[in-house]
């Protein structure tokens, strides 16, 4: 299993587990990542935000917030 900002470019993964705070779990499965839920990454780059394709959206996440959730990458 790898955290959310460890998957690389054009690759995808299944989110496994949020974690973090209420709050945090809360406004980001409010957005629509919720386990289960698959994800692209579409820009990763070193000291920018995370930006993810999911359920037809385009999201940007800052870093500290992508090592809180866990992904399985798809083969």
């Amino acid at each position: 299993m790898k955290k959310l900002s460890e998957l690389a470019k054009d690759k995808s993964g299944i989110i496994a587990s949020i974690n973090g705070d209420a709050r945090f779990v809360s406004r980001i499965t409010s957005i629509g990542l919720t386990p289960g839920c698959s994800v692209t990454v579409i820009k990763n780059e070193k000291r920018r935000p995370l930006l993810v394709f999911s359920r037809d959206t385009m999201i940007a996440l800052n870093r500290a917030e992508c090592n809180w959730i866990d992904v399985e990458e798809a083969v």
